[in-house]
């Protein structure tokens, strides 16, 4: 399967459905009330955490996500049906961002956790809505509410126990294929692991995810040897195990190579950088290695690593190893930071700032969501809507703002689009 761990998408929610105008017209009553039904609720876009699911691959070549509309009203007081939402199913562990500013929204961790992406805009209101003791027949309707698209950043970071680290070709996928039932590529030569390798430990009645981390060497954390599209896969572990070639065959020098990787997490992130390590020396089936681990291991031990022998190819050594690392897992608490069970991410719907400005000779433009909302629910064809536009857009003070910046009787006033002449009545 392809392992995609960034995608980016534009999502939107379902516009609300509009009210309709309409009135009663039952027999042996000539003279109904009002019965426009409301439109319904748009469907919101949502997106959830699914444990079924390890790679974004099935959102890489689909771009554009909307939910489905609000139906419209219907007479005797009939209200739209809701849009259905739109759920779209990512792997644990994903982090969801606003593209435009990279602000972090949700992390989809754990299990069925859920964001959403993209609400779904209210239903308008029918005319029987609008029926009081000072209007019994209103002649108009809202329109539901149109919604935005959201331009989103979806990032997988995996979760795993422990993250299997170590300069391409030490053995890191050897090793997690001979502890668990991971089936990872294995050749002679660098960079054959080209995706995180996920695998499952068991150790008695205990078990853990461990995961190897490919294209590790200097400059990583830059992009060398793709290393900064992996590094981030390890941020959520709790403990690193260490690998180092001693067979004596790569003609590197194992301690550089060692403090090489450690350099590479600390310019990533201090959190990688303060992570518990182990050190699995490996290899030691090859003739030469018994002298590189009598010079290398007393150095390592002296910086407070605890180290181990190991052969992941014949499996030698790896008992005291694996059972290390399950009781060094026991003392280590996972981290979670309290979120949201539910996180909701579109326009704030209360902000109240608007503004009114000339633009040219006769010409003036008003913007600002309250008002530009205002106008996109209005039916600008209904004479009756026209002027309940005009009574809200008084009592909200932007006709004063008008006239205030200049505006007269006859002149073009520009909102969301629409361009209206502007209207005085005193």
């Amino acid at each position: 399967m392809q392992f995609v761990d960034q995608v980016e998408i534009t999502v939107k929610g379902g516009d609300g459905g509009n009210g309709i105008v309409a009135f009663r017209r039952e027999k042996f009553v000539p003279h109904g009330g009002p019965s426009g039904g409301n439109g319904g609720r748009g469907g919101s876009v949502v997106i959830e955490a699914d444990g079924k699911l390890n790679t974004l691959v099935d959102l890489r070549y689909k771009k554009n996500y909307a939910a489905e509309r609000g139906g419209d009203g219907g007479p005797n007081d009939k209200h739209g049906a809701n849009g259905e939402d739109l759920v779209l199913r990512v792997p644990v562990g994903t982090l969801v961002y606003e593209a435009d500013t990279g602000r972090a929204i949700a992390d989809l961790t754990p299990d069925g956790r859920q964001c959403v992406a993209a609400r779904g805009g209210e239903g308008g209101r029918g005319n029987a809505s609008f029926a009081s003791s000072t209007n019994q027949t209103p002649r108009f309707a809202e329109k539901g509410e149109p919604v935005d698209e959201v331009r989103i950043k979806l990032e997988l970071k995996l979760i795993a126990d422990v993250g299997i680290i170590g300069y391409p070709n030490v053995g890191k996928s050897t090793l997690i294929s001979r502890i668990s039932a991971a089936k990872p590529k294995i050749a002679e030569y660098s960079f054959t692991t080209l995706v995180p390798n996920l695998g499952v430990v068991s150790v008695d009645d205990r078990s853990f995810v461990v995961a190897d981390m490919p294209g590790l060497i200097e400059g990583a954390h830059k992009g060398a040897g793709l290393g900064d599209q992996f590094l981030r896969h390890i941020e959520r572990t709790r403990l690193l195990v260490h690998i180092i070639d001693v067979s004596g065959f790569s003609g590197r020098d194992p301690m550089h190579d060692f403090d090489a990787i450690n350099r590479e997490l600390a310019a990533y992130s201090g959190k990688l950088a303060a992570l518990p390590q182990i050190v699995a020396l490996n290899k030691i089936d090859m003739p030469p290695s018994g002298e590189i681990v009598g010079a290398l291991k007393p150095e390592l031990e002296a910086q407070g690593l605890e180290v181990f022998e190991i052969s992941a190819l014949t499996g030698q050594g790896l008992q005291p190893l694996l059972y290390r690392i399950a009781d060094r897992l026991e003392s280590l608490s996972r981290e979670e930071e309290p979120i949201e069970e539910v996180a909701h991410f579109t326009i704030d719907r209360e902000a109240e700032s608007w503004e009114a400005r000339k633009v040219g000779e006769g010409r003036f433009v008003v913007t600002g969501r309250p008002v530009e909302m205002l106008v996109g629910r209005t039916d600008i064809d209904n004479e009756y809507a026209l002027r309940r536009l005009h009574g809200r857009l008084e009592k909200m003070g932007v006709i004063k703002a008008l006239k205030h910046e200049g505006a007269k009787h006859g002149d073009i006033v520009t909102i969301r689009g629409v361009e209206f002449d502007f209207w005085d009545e005193a």
